[in-house]
């Protein structure tokens, strides 16, 4: 609705990059870069300084910005209010997931979501933490859920549930009788860990840093693998050891491929999401975040707990 040259503009003020803006808008970087010297020959003015392969703003670069946010802010709330009242819930939405909430927890939520309402298209993109991350804050997406802390202070997060992480081995393995493992039992044998940047590495890692024997480091590392089926399929194997969500070995433990012994101390962390601070939302978005927390406040108990 509002207009085009703006709306670029804005993107590529925001990300301080032509490259940037064209994959947040899915456009090419030509097209990006006519949008915007057609809004300086409007203006008649440069509205970008470009030098060393940088770009900052001029200062009516920087006034036309701050007018820029002003005017989308009311957009927003113009279509909010108006869709408030006819009750129209439609569009599309970019979600980022994780790996592991995206093959165990979002199937089953966004399928909930789409029988309410079929008219809105989702679109899903995984990616570890790390990159679901570096999404929202390039704005290429409009939601993530993650699961481990974010670091960034600008973006809003939001607890969704907890999940319980617990170690893995096979059931021929030695310890596979334990009821619980600590640090000191991990470190004994060879691990199995996710690649840098999972949300799931991170939080074993704040794990093993609180142990009095050691760190991380004291792991006997046998492989990093980029998915928890990856990691699962490795452990019933005779590889090594690991540490997964509960959620992720539910269908092994039935099938007793797999044994899970709890950690001591325990070990839970949050699955969140994760968005732009933005004073005014689109509807859809606004819906999406309601029927996500109520789903999981539901199924808290659901094998992520």
């Amino acid at each position: 609705m509002a207009d085009r040259r703006l709306q670029v503009f804005h993107t590529v003020a925001r990300l301080l990059s032509f490259t940037k803006a064209a994959e947040s808008l899915h456009m090419t970087q030509p097209a990006v870069t006519f949008q915007v010297r057609q809004l300086e020959e409007y203006f008649n003015t440069r509205l970008f300084d470009r030098t060393h392969n940088r770009i900052s703003l001029t200062e009516a670069g920087a006034h036309v910005y701050i007018y820029a946010d002003k005017i989308f802010d009311l957009y927003t709330e113009l279509e909010n209010s108006v869709k408030a009242m006819t009750g129209d819930i439609s569009g599309s939405l970019i979600i980022g997931a994780s790996t592991t909430i995206a093959e165990y927890m979002l199937p089953a939520l966004l399928g909930d979501f789409k029988k309410k309402y079929p008219e809105v298209g989702i679109h899903l993109k995984v990616s570890n933490t790390d990159g679901i991350v570096s999404m929202i804050e390039n704005n290429t997406i409009d939601l993530g859920v993650v699961e481990a802390p974010v670091g960034n202070k600008n973006l809003v997060v939001e607890p969704c549930r907890p999940d319980q992480l617990v170690a893995i081995v096979p059931p021929d393995h030695p310890e596979a009788q334990r009821k619980t493992f600590t640090y000191g039992d991990l470190v004994k044998y060879p691990f199995i860990c996710r690649e840098e940047g999972s949300g799931t590495r991170e939080v074993i890692s704040e794990f093993l840093s609180q142990g009095s024997e050691g760190g991380p480091d004291d792991l006997k590392m046998a492989m990093e693998l980029g998915s928890p089926e990856a990691v699962k399929s490795a452990v019933e194997a005779g590889m090594g050891i690991s540490v997964v969500s509960r959620a992720t070995i539910q269908k092994e433990l039935k099938l007793g491929t797999l044994v899970a012994i709890e950690l001591d101390p325990s070990l839970e962390r949050p699955f969140s999401f994760v968005h732009q601070k933005q004073k005014f939302r689109a509807r859809i978005m606004e819906e999406l975040l309601d029927f996500a927390q109520l789903y999981c406040e539901e199924h808290k108990s659901d094998g992520l707990g």
